[in-house]
Formats: C-alpha cells, structure tokens, sequence
C-alpha cells in the first residue's frame, strides 16, 4: 500500500516538552484514541512490515504533520550498491520496507544482503552477504524486507531474511553473525522438501519477509505461474523460530481426498498442479493465534482445462493456527482463476464497526480490484458477497467458473467494465479502437481466448502486492489501485514455437511468452498500449482511495503520481503501498515517477511531494530516532523500465531540519 489522531499538531519543541513531562499521560490518550487492532508496538519504532503483526502501517508520530510538512527534507541518503542487471533477464529490484527496532534500521537487498544501519546519520553499522547467485534468471529479483524476534526472556534479538533464492536466513542483530543453532549455521533451505520440487532457481523464490507469531516463523513462496502444470508446489511452512526446525506444513491445494477443498480439483489435477502459492506478506493475530495467508493462482494463469473445479484453497485468504498448521477458516476471491488474479495484496487486520457492535475484521484486496472485508475470528464476510454469472470460456477444453463473488461493499476500486478506446491524440485513438475491437471484451472476467481477450484491470492489479494502510482514528482505510488493462492470447500447441520466434526476432516486441506446458495451449500477454506508449484506457491509471471501513462507502479517491508523458492527473501505476501516521497524513510512494507523496488523509488531497534519485517500487516507513526527530524513509531502486526511472540502489530519509 497515510493522519491525525486527536487534531493537534505538535512542533519540535512543544514535542520534547511534552515527552519530558507528559510521556505517561500522552501514550495513554494515544493508545485510547488509536489501540492497536492487533499488537501494541513502542510508539518511536516499526518493528515489522506492516508496523505491527497486522499489518496496518499506522503510525502514531505527529512530529511530521500537515501543518508542517512543507518543510521535509532529506536527511540522508545510504546507497547499498546492489543494483544489478543481468545480461538475460530481469534487473534487480530494491523494494524494501525496513524496520527500525532498539535503536537501529534493519532491510534487506535483492542480492540478499542484510544492513544495519544508524538512524540519524544512515551510517552503515554491519552487514551481512548470503551470496546469492545473480544470473540465474529470477522472475522477481526482490526483497521486500525482512522481520525480527525476541524472547521475553532474552536480550538476544534475532533478524530473519528470506532471500530470492529460497534460504531462511537468522542473523544475531547485534552483529549481523549468522545464528549457530538455526538449521545449517543459520540457514534453513527453503527449495528442500517440497511436493513438486522446483526445476531451476526462477521457479522458486522468496521475495517477502516471513511472519513470527510466538515461537514459529511462517514462510510462503515465489512460484514461476505459466511454465506448466507442473511448476512447484506452493505449501506454507511453519518453522521453529529458534531451531529453525520444521513445525507443520500445509499445502494450498488439498492431498488428501476427504480433505476440505479437495472436490473442487477434478480428475486427480491436485496431485499435478503447482503453485496456488503465499508470495504476499502473511499477517498474524496473536490473541487468536492465527496466521492470514493469502493466496494465488494455481498453475498455470491462463488455462485451466487440466485443473477443472473451484481449485480451493488457490486464490483466497486462508487463517491457520499458528503454532499446528491447521486450517480454521478459508474464503475464496476468485473460482478456478484464469486472469493471475493473486491475493496480492497482505491481509490487514482492523476493527469494524457495525450496528452497534465491533468486529475483528481482515481485509482482503484482489488483483480483481474488489476488496473483502471478512470477520477475522470466522472468515465470514461483514458485507453481503454475491456470487454473479460472468461470462464463459469458448476455449475447448476449458471449464470456467460461471460466477465471481462480488462484495456489496466496498464497491470495486479498479474498473470493472470495458472501457472506450483512449488515446493522447486521434492516431493512438484509432490504433487502440483497432486493437480492441479484434478483441473479446466483456469486463472484468472476460476469459481468455485463441482470438485475444481484453483484460480489465489487468495482471497487475487491481490491488497489487503494495497493499492497505488503516487509520483508526478515521475509521479509513487507504487502498492503491492500478488500472492498466492487457491483451491475453492462448496459441495453440502446435503454433506456440513459431510464433514466439517471430516475436522474439522484434527488438520492439512487448509482448510475454510462457509455454504453458502439459495443456493443449501457450499463452501471450501484454499490456496494451499506443504508439506512444501510453495505456489504450483511459486515465488515471494508479489512483489511491480512502474507503471508510465501517460502512464501505468510498470517501475520496485520487491520482497516484504521475505516468512518464502521460497528461496531467493520469496518475501512474504503483507497486508498493502506502502508510498512515497520527499527523493526519498518507505517504505513497511506489510510481513510475522518482517521487514519494503525503496525502491529506480526510480529503485525499496531495500536500507534498519529495524528489527521490528515482522512482520508488517500495512503501515508506516512519520512526522516531534518538535525536528525538521523525524520520520518514524510502527504498528507491527505479522499476527497471528502459527509458524511464534509472535502475537504483537508495535508502532515502526525510526529517524536517
């Protein structure tokens, strides 16, 4: 995926003041006026992912506020120097939140270092290398943080990275040593053990930080979506936080065949299938000792003609006890998915409130564009959910789902329909009516075709894996969408080969080649643009919106950034999320363009920009450090689009001087 609390704002000075002689006094009023839904967390740190367990990324410093916000500055700028393109596939991609925990700042890279870092100067303090090889073709070549732990009854806290090549890392946070007593001397081998072992190093990877609850660290996967049927197994892991020793292991698509879920595989396709797997944050509620794991696709994206049936538990949101591995209670976003619409985005955990009662809820946001919010004790949805007829597949062999569960609220935040033909000018204005009018295009769930179908809002989202932010004290709750619609087209088998050739004998070529093997079809996709590079929809194109989450009514809703030559106000497509403080402001970074944002979070309304080296595929952190100053921090790595954003290796930090 950004306000304030009590409508006060604080200088500096008056701030020092009060915490000197009102500290008892201040944390009271806050903790009454913004309680935690999950976990109390010290107010000066952001000791996990999401701040605390569940992942709703408020913060309760005003320091920075709106009425001073003008004045934000750069404070520091650490570059970590792993920015990295290989000669044959994707760049690296610097996409960490980092935590700041006793005193020090703690991130991973994609190359699978971890730094400690000073919080007032950015000055390195150590780190550490895993040595993870750089040309092995990832898909996501990512690190999006990493997560901590400490004992009650010990000093020792303990830092925890899993890398892109699939290792589960424990690293002694003083030191940055490797912890002895943690699986191999520290690494737990994440590729070991599966139902279907991955075939090469992109077909299995670790992009985001695992989830500790109690005395267990729960890790899921990375899973190359479209090479086959095949790909690896997506199970969720449960490991001994101390031991590294494995506790419980479940598996998103049902073995045993008197198992919940598994009469929705047909013809023994769950013994084959791949993937279904948890690449996004995993939230935890530790009163209920419970783990939210969010789910993708099974493999592959595109056909599921050898995976027939709803494919539970692919494509849902999943609550496991934490300490067993046991399922308690599952909902399914999308039946039988053949559009990649992941559950994306992290479950967030808050309360709602509803004819006079509150409820433990989780939202769920889908690369649908349609976001559920759920009772988190049941699973059950808070809002009415209809399942609605959607067009059917004409693909022989295929048997697509005849509804999609629509929430009566929120309403869809991504669009749902076919829109008009868009273009800057009367050229690319034709162009794309052409393009889309050789195309199948009946909305949101539009299958699939051999004749091409057009993809609204597209793989990317919807809801991408940035995610939510909450602010209690508003009732609100802050959701990024994108709105970039894609061209899909299954080749048959026989002219799968020849066609991506001929494709890749085009250096202009955009379109994305995955063979789909063990079906009768390969799959083509792009994005579809104009001549000039812009989306054939209309803008915007990355909007953020503030959904009151007690009644689901849309508050505000505005662009995100800007789209590199695009027209004022198109916003940009956005890859990370946004945050929520008590200074009554949301902070987005994430777009095309080097900038991260502050939003009035009770009109929406953009107050600030601050200029990043370039463009931030990231979401933004907040701390207090020892200087008594809030420091807002940003990972600025570019999107590793040619002509746009440079690749990058900077973590920025704010502070009014």
């Amino acid at each position: 995926m950004n306000f304030t609390a009590v409508g006060v704002s604080w200088g500096e000075a008056e701030w020092i003041v009060a915490r000197i002689l009102l500290s008892a006094l201040f944390a009271t009023v806050i903790a009454a006026l913004v309680a935690p839904a999950v976990t109390s967390e010290p107010e000066d740190e952001w000791p996990a992912y999401g701040r605390d367990s569940g992942g709703r990324r408020f913060s309760p410093l005003t320091a920075i506020n709106r009425r001073n916000i003008a004045s934000l500055k750069v404070a520091w700028t650490f570059r970590t120097g792993d920015a990295y393109q290989p000669e044959h596939s994707r760049p690296t991609a610097f996409e960490a939140t980092p935590l700041y925990v006793d005193g020090t700042i703690f991130f991973g890279t994609p190359l699978g270092r971890v730094i400690a870092l000073d919080p007032v100067t950015g000055k390195e303090r150590w780190s550490y290398d895993s040595a993870v090889l750089k040309d092995k073709g990832y898909g996501d070549f990512a690190n999006r943080g990493v997560s901590t732990w400490k004992s009650a009854d010990s000093a020792n806290r303990i830092i925890f990275v899993a890398t892109i090549d699939a290792r589960l890392i424990a690293l002694d946070a003083s030191t940055g040593k490797p912890r002895a007593g943690f699986g191999d001397n520290g690494v737990v081998n994440l590729r070991d053990n599966l139902r279907i072992a991955p075939r090469g190093f992109a077909d299995y990877e670790e992009t985001s930080p695992p989830a500790i609850l109690g005395n267990t660290i729960v890790v899921g996967s990375g899973v190359a979506d479209n090479g086959s049927v095949s790909q690896a197994s997506g199970e969720v892991r449960g490991f001994d936080v101390v031991t590294g020793k494995l506790k419980w292991t479940w598996d998103p698509i049902p073995q045993d065949p008197k198992a919940i879920g598994a009469d929705s595989w047909k013809n023994g396709s769950a013994a084959r299938t791949g993937a279904a797997n948890a690449w996004s944050v995993i939230a935890a509620d530790p009163e209920l000792n419970l783990v939210f794991v969010p789910t993708g696709s099974p493999s592959p994206d595109y056909y599921g003609g050898e995976r027939t049936g709803d494919n539970l538990f692919a494509n849902s949101v999943v609550a496991l006890r934490a300490d067993t591995g046991e399922r308690v209670w599952h909902f399914q976003t999308v039946h039988h998915d053949l559009w990649d619409y992941d559950v994306a985005s992290p479950p967030i955990l808050f309360e709602t409130h509803r004819n006079g009662q509150t409820i433990p809820a989780v939202g769920v946001g889908s690369k649908d564009g349609f976001f559920f919010i759920l009772n988190r004790k049941t699973g059950k949805p808070v809002f009415d959910v209809t399942e609605r007829r959607v067009p059917q597949s004409d693909v022989p062999g295929e048997a697509s789902s005849r509804t999609q569960p629509i929430p009566a609220a929120p309403p869809g935040l991504a669009p749902q329909k076919v829109p008009e033909p868009w273009g800057i000018n009367e050229t690319d204005r034709k162009w794309c009516a052409g393009e889309i009018g050789k195309l199948r295009s009946e909305g949101v769930f539009t299958p699939p075709s051999v004749r091409g179908s057009y993809i609204v809002p597209g793989n990317i989202g919807g809801m991408a894996w940035g995610g939510a932010a909450f602010d209690d004290a508003h009732h609100l709750l802050v959701i990024p969408t994108n709105n970039f619609a894609a061209e899909v087209r299954l080749i048959p088998r026989a002219d799968f080969a020849r066609e991506r050739s001929e494709a890749g004998k085009n250096p202009a070529s955009d379109w994305e080649f995955a063979p789909q093997d063990g079906t009768p079809y390969g799959m083509a996709r792009r994005f579809l643009r104009s001549p000039s590079g812009l989306p054939c929809n209309a803008p915007p194109w990355g909007v953020l919106n503030g959904v009151n989450g007690d009644t689901g009514e849309l508050k505000w809703s505005v662009p995100i950034g800007q789209f590199p030559n695009g027209p004022a106000g198109s916003g940009s497509i956005a890859l990370g999320g946004p945050i929520v403080t008590a200074g009554g402001l949301v902070f987005m970074a994430g777009t095309l363009d080097p900038a991260i944002y502050a939003f009035d979070v009770e009109t929406g309304k953009q107050i600030w920009k601050g200029d990043l080296p370039t463009s931030a595929r990231s979401t933004p952190m907040t701390y207090r450090g020892p200087d008594g100053k809030q420091y807002l921090v940003v990972a600025a790595g570019g999107h590793g689009i040619a002509g746009m954003a440079p690749l990058g290796d900077s973590l920025v930090a704010f502070a009014i001087p």
